[in-house]
Formats: C-alpha cells, sequence, structure tokens
C-alpha cells in the first residue's frame, strides 16, 4: 500500500456553476493510505522481487524494466549501459565521426528517405509500443508517427541548403568563403512526453548534416528509443554514427562526462540546469528545450465555442504531459463565468476510459506514475486551502488500474498560489479573471518560463499587443499547442537555450568555417562579384576613402615625414628549451612527419605544453596503467 505522509480528504461541495465536484484538502495532522496498488511503486521504472535480494541490487544497475502505467504492470527487462560499454560506444563514435562525415549527402538522404518509409510501413508497432510504455492514447500514438514525416521532409529538403558552400566575396586577387562542417559527436539526451518528435527534431539534421548521434531515450520511453535504432540501422545508417544509450540519470551523467561535441537535451528546467552546470567551462554546444508555463488570453471579442473546443484540446491532449499544454488561461471579466461553464463541459465530452489502447480514448494515465501524481495534489490542494475554486475533478480517479488522473478545472486563482507559478505536466489547467489586455499581457510574463503565449480575440489589434508584449520563443493567434517544422522552435529563460526545427533547427548541428583564398595569379578564381552580404558603398564614400588612401601613401612616400629610425633585426638567440635537439639535426629522416609522430608516440620526445620549468624525458617516470 502506498502511503503518503499528508492525508487527502475528499468532499463535495456545490461549484460556483452549480456542479458537484470531487474537491480536496491538505491534513497535516494525519497520515492515510490514498491507494491501494497492487504493485505500487514511487515511479513509473520498477524492479522485480528479484531487486529486493543483494544480487538484485547488482542487477538493477545493469537491466531496466518499464512499467506500463496503464496497468502498473512490467513489460520487459532491458539491459542497460555501463560507464565501460558507454566508452566503447563512444570510441566506436569516435572513429567513425571522418568517414560519416565524407559520405555524400545525397546518400545520407537516402538512408533517411528508406528510415521515413519504414516509420510509415511499421506505424502500428510504433504506436503499441509506445502506448504500452508511456500511456499515450493509442490514437495520439498513431497522430505522432505519422506527423513526424513533415518533419523528416523538411529536413530532407533544407538540408543541402543549409550545407551549401557560400562564395561571400571574389576579387583578382582573393576569394572569401564560408563552409559548414559537423560538430563532431553529439549527445541527444531526450524526452518520453512526445519521444519520436523531440528525438527525430535532433536525429535526424544531426546525421545529415554528418554528425554521429549518441542517443539517450528517457527510460521511460526506451522501447521506441530502440525501434528508432533499428529502423536507421534497416536504412543503411552505420552502427556506429548512430548509438542507442540505455539507462537512468547516472548514464546521462557518464554520457555528458565524455569528450562530446554537442548536448541537445530536452526534459525539464530543473534537470537542465544541472546539464548546464556539469558542461560550464567546456566549450561545448549546448542546448536545452526545458519546461513551460504556457498561458493563453481570452478576449470579449473572442469567439467562444471556437476558443473554447481549441484551449480545451491544448490543455488536455496527452493529459497535459507536454511543454507547451496550456496550464494557465486569463479571461475578459464579462466572458469569465460563461467561459468557465462552457470549458468544464467541453472537458467532460472527452473520451475516458483505462484502456488506452481503445481508439477512442482520449485521456490516458501519467506516464511518470505516482511522482506526478503527488506533485499534482500538492499544488491542487495547495490551491483550494488559499481559495481557489475546484470546477472539475482533482485527484487520481478511484478503482483505476494505473495512474490516471481526472481532467481538473480551476477557477479563481492568483500568482500567490504555487500552482500559477509551477510547471503543472497533467491534466490541469487554471482560469483567472482580467480586466483586459494590459493586466493579461502582465500576467502572461509573470513566469520564469517564456516557451509559448496565446491570445484568442477577433481584433487583430488585441492579438498584436498580446504578441508583442509576450515574452516567449512562440505566439498563436486563435490557436495554441502547435508546433510546425517550418518554424524555429525555442524558449526563453528557464524554458531553455538554443533552437530546433526551422532552418535554425538544422544549422545548430554545423560550425562555420571562414576560408580566406589567395590565388597564385591574378584572376585566378575567376569574374569579381560579391554576394548580396557585402554593401554596396554609396559614392560619396567611395570617393572619400580613396582621397584617404591617397593621403596615406602620400604621407609614407614623404622624406620630411617625422617618423622614428627603423631597424633591421637580425636572428637573437633566446635560448627556448627543445627537447631532444638532435630530433631537429639536418636529416633527412627527421624532416619526416611519420619519425616525428612515431617519436612523439613512443615517449622518445615529448611536445611542452605548459610554461612549467623543462624536464628531461629520461627523468619522467612513467607508470604502468
Amino acid at each position: 500500500m502506498y502511503q503518503v505522509t499528508k492525508a487527502i480528504k475528499k468532499v463535495s461541495p456545490v461549484c460556483k456553476n452549480g456542479l458537484k465536484s470531487t474537491s480536496l484538502y491538505i491534513n497535516t495532522n494525519s497520515k492515510m493510505s490514498i491507494r491501494n496498488y497492487a504493485n505500487a511503486n514511487p515511479s513509473n521504472i520498477a524492479s522485480t522481487t528479484f531487486a529486493n535480494t543483494p544480487m538484485g541490487v547488482f542487477a538493477d544497475q545493469l537491466f531496466l524494466q518499464p512499467i506500463n502505467p496503464a496497468t502498473i504492470r512490467p513489460i520487459t527487462d532491458l539491459k542497460i549501459d555501463t560507464k565501460s560499454s558507454l566508452k566503447k560506444k563512444f570510441d566506436r563514435a569516435f572513429l567513425k565521426k571522418d568517414e560519416w562525415k565524407n559520405v555524400p549527402l545525397e546518400e545520407k538522404k537516402n538512408m533517411i528517405v528508406k528510415f521515413r518509409d519504414l516509420l510509415i510501413a511499421n506505424t502500428d508497432k510504433m504506436s503499441k509500443d509506445l502506448t504500452e510504455e508511456t500511456g499515450k492514447p493509442i490514437s495520439q500514438a498513431k497522430n505522432e508517427v505519422l506527423a513526424v514525416i513533415d518533419r523528416i521532409e523538411f529536413f530532407l529538403n533544407n538540408v543541402e541548403k543549409v550545407l551549401a558552400e557560400q562564395i561571400v566575396r571574389t576579387t583578382d586577387k582573393f576569394q572569401e568563403k564560408l563552409v559548414k562542417e559537423p560538430l563532431g559527436i553529439i549527445a541527444n539526451i531526450s524526452a518520453w512526453n512526445y519521444p519520436i518528435f523531440i528525438g527525430l527534431n535532433v536525429i535526424i539534421p544531426a546525421l545529415l548534416t554528418g554528425n554521429c548521434v549518441l542517443y539517450k531515450p528517457s527510460e521511460f520511453s526506451s522501447m521506441t528509443g530502440l525501434n528508432i535504432a533499428e529502423f536507421l540501422y534497416e536504412a543503411g545508417v552505420p552502427r556506429e554514427a548512430f548509438q542507442v544509450v540505455l539507462g537512468k540519470s547516472v548514464i546521462s551523467q557518464s554520457l555528458l562526462n565524455l569528450p562530446i561535441d554537442g548536448v541537445f537535451f530536452t526534459g525539464s528546467h530543473a534537470t537542465g540546469q544541472k546539464i548546464s552546470q556539469t558542461l560550464a567551462g567546456r566549450m561545448v554546444k549546448t542546448q536545452l528545450e526545458l519546461g513551460g508555463k504556457d498561458a493563453v488570453y481570452v478576449h470579449s471579442s473572442a469567439d467562444l465555442k471556437t476558443a473554447i473546443a481549441s484551449i480545451a484540446d491544448g490543455a488536455m491532449y496527452n493529459s497535459g504531459q507536454s511543454c507547451c499544454s496550456v496550464e494557465r488561461i486569463y479571461v475578459d471579466k464579462s466572458i469569465y463565468n460563461s467561459f468557465i461553464d462552457d470549458l468544464v463541459e467541453v472537458i467532460k465530452r472527452f473520451k475516458f476510459s483505462f484502456d488506452p489502447m481503445n481508439p477512442k480514448t482520449y485521456f490516458g494515465p501519467l506516464t511518470r506514475g505516482m511522482p506526478q501524481v503527488e506533485h499534482l495534489q500538492r499544488l491542487i490542494g495547495s490551491a483550494l486551502k488559499r481559495g481557489a475554486i475546484l470546477e472539475l475533478g482533482g485527484n487520481i480517479l478511484d478503482n483505476a488500474p494505473g495512474y490516471f488522473f481526472a481532467p481538473t478545472v480551476i477557477s479563481n486563482v492568483h500568482h500567490g498560489m504555487d500552482i500559477q507559478r509551477e510547471e503543472l505536466f497533467g491534466p490541469v489547467v487554471t482560469i483567472q479573471a482580467v480586466s483586459g489586455p494590459a493586466e493579461a499581457a502582465l500576467l502572461m510574463n509573470d513566469t520564469p518560463f517564456g516557451l509559448t503565449g496565446s491570445v484568442y480575440s477577433q481584433d487583430p489589434h488585441v492579438a498584436n499587443y498580446i504578441a508583442e508584449k509576450s515574452n516567449t520563443g512562440t505566439v498563436y493567434w486563435n490557436s495554441c499547442d502547435r508546433v510546425s517544422p517550418y518554424l524555429p522552435w525555442s524558449g526563453r529563460g528557464y524554458s531553455g537555450i538554443g533552437t530546433t526545427l526551422g532552418m535554425e533547427g538544422i544549422e545548430c548541428f554545423t560550425k562555420p568555417k571562414a576560408l580566406h583564398l589567395f590565388g597564385p595569379t591574378l584572376g585566378y578564381f575567376g569574374e569579381a562579384k560579391n554576394s548580396d552580404i557585402v554593401p554596396t558603398k554609396p559614392a560619396h564614400l567611395v570617393e572619400v576613402l580613396a582621397n584617404k588612401q591617397k593621403e596615406k601613401i602620400e604621407y609614407q612616400d614623404s622624406i620630411e615625414s617625422p617618423l622614428a629610425p627603423i631597424y633591421n633585426f637580425d636572428t637573437m638567440d633566446l635560448g627556448y628549451p627543445i627537447e631532444n635537439d638532435a630530433l631537429f639535426a639536418p636529416n633527412d629522416q627527421n624532416d619526416s612527419e611519420e619519425f616525428v609522430r612515431s617519436a612523439l608516440e613512443s615517449g622518445t620526445i615529448r611536445k611542452i605544453t605548459n610554461k612549467k620549468d623543462y624536464v628531461p624525458v629520461s627523468s619522467v617516470k612513467v607508470e604502468d596503467d
């Protein structure tokens, strides 16, 4: 039996709109169970009975046992990575990276096209495994598999534009050119709520731009991660270029400690902050796609029927387990009461069953299990103690076989409540009345998160005002909770740094190299030409600069110039230490690169890598590993 130190007592008050709803409050003076689970665990990654034995403690470090959150039953055992196996995977990627970088782009694109087709052909398998391990309703799982095809197509059609060489400027003497190169080996630590979307947002552009990928799926979606790998290999992607790393947070930490060239993480702000701290000072390309506290403003001019249908889906889809799910709604006072009544009625019409495999099911369980249940209970209970009104739901469902939380609507909230400040990540939404657009914009921005903001209004001036004031990476007008592959997806503040999707979501996997090329003869690079980024100087500026150049030449040629005497310096012996002077004797053998490389590897000579006092090689003690 799962125990909590704070009891949840249920009462059934008559709500503001006349509906009876299950409410709750926290009694800090008692202890009682809130749920009887046959196999209750403090998380959704459980261990077998064997894990409770001394040998099981060791086995738990080698195997992962995902649990179906709809039934709380084990699905399978997955062997996880150790530091040793992870190091071997990194070494394989390191030895492969130059070869993979040089594979022609067309060959890489053909592999991804085959992968795309395999996804489509195996939609049922991908969807079933995704539903089983995360609890996502099967219809929504299929939507995720099929909708990712548009993203893959975007990457395929635009990667060539990003990687194309850019000739910036050509003159009769030189040429300036910009090329893009892959980062190298990247770590992709991904999320469980949309593992196909989020994983492939990184995997596809990273591979196409020539990077090797170490992909760490969430422990809650490891089966989906393995499916992605299987189809990539079948499509022809080398096993060394893409490798799956399985395990919990410990293996993620080990992954970060490797000499990787980039980290792309999607998850909570707390974990993102730890990753940022771990990588501080290492100058590693870091991209963090974190959480949100997404807000919607409903203006009195809005088409309420359309707006409510859109917002209800934006708040409850995938049981609210999305970084861009609607969590806060601000409504003009004149329509506040009717908006609440209508929103509750729309949400109550969504299909709820305890079987996510049923294609009619809309709500699934909470993937992370009891930790997420307790998080929502704490925020809801705290809000109700401070005067909030429960309009619908409010707790886990009685007699449910898994971690099913009732869709919840809470009104009469304010920003002194934790529920208005902390990310919910569940089927819970709050409603607050405002006096108009100015107050709505102020409250929408009263959060450290900055992912998305929405406005529903028939008045374009109101929409433009909210869009301009919104301190978020994405703004919606008469819509919410949507992502387009053609636009960058980015956050501000606690919502992260960096960009996925859009052209920026391809370019972020590359690093620029500037080439300054001076040919052996005049006109070597052909006709002189400037690209669009080189400005055309106004005629008067050209004349002024020409005159200044003429004055400079005349000044340098003047014998009366008050210049200091000019000296010609002879070679000076500064006595810098050189290890093994004999290496640099005039000898054909010593001039060969092969000889120098061999001498370095054997320890006959050493490079001087710092300014410490010179120590002869013969005095250095070499210890066995």
